[in-house]
């Protein structure tokens, strides 16, 4: 079974540099519609059984535009359990003056997870993200045949798909992050409560060039 992600579309505060997060959120430039068709057309002949989306605005409008491109559009999913990671106090702030109180925190949350503590800006451990998502990923694999798409988000959704591959916390951003309406393909032969994910596809945005 072969399992898609995506992240969304830019967003006027990705162009602006600021932190969304789980609960900020800001409408989609004009011109990630276009690159969301692109991606829609990349995939619009895979036969999927279901689209699982995030519940905030950003990941909604790109699943919904990915779906009309589909040649058999299908039932979204809308659940919270694929937001974005929670990032307290940093939410709507521009990140330049974020990292200049919180450099060595967002130096983690880049690059080291296995060291990033959020505490101090009241954010989601990274751990808690990760579960919510897999928990997602692992339910939609026990209970249909596939494939499946996911739309989420950057941060979050880095850290899920490489921790469902098996890597350790310390190597969840080794391969860096997601961009805007990139491809990832996870591949797994099992059901049950012991899946076993391998990573065919990484972040893959030739399409968009």
């Amino acid at each position: 079974m072969k399992l898609y992600f995506t992240r969304h579309g830019k967003t006027e505060w990705n162009q602006e540099l600021r932190f969304q997060g789980m609960s900020g959120d800001s409408p989609l430039l004009p011109s990630s519609f276009d690159e969301i068709k692109l991606l829609g057309q990349t995939i619009k002949d895979v036969p999927f059984e279901k689209i699982f989306s995030s519940t905030s605005m950003r990941a909604r409008k790109t699943a919904e535009s990915i779906n009309q491109e589909l040649e058999n559009p299908v039932e979204i999913i809308y659940t919270d359990e694929l937001k974005e990671l929670g990032l307290g106090k940093l939410e709507g702030q521009y990140i330049a003056d974020m990292r200049k109180i919180y450099s060595e925190e967002l130096d983690h949350m880049r690059y080291q997870l296995d060291k990033y503590n959020p505490e101090v800006f009241q954010g989601e451990p990274i751990e808690q993200a990760i579960s919510r998502i897999s928990a997602v990923v692992n339910d939609a694999v026990d209970e249909g045949e596939g494939p499946y798409l996911f739309v989420g988000h950057g941060a979050s959704l880095t850290a899920a798909i490489q921790s469902l591959s098996g890597k350790e916390l310390n190597e969840l951003r080794s391969m860096g992050g997601l961009t805007n309406n990139s491809l990832s393909i996870l591949e797994t032969k099992n059901k049950g409560n012991k899946q076993g994910y391998t990573l065919n596809l990484w972040n893959d945005d030739s399409f968009l060039q």
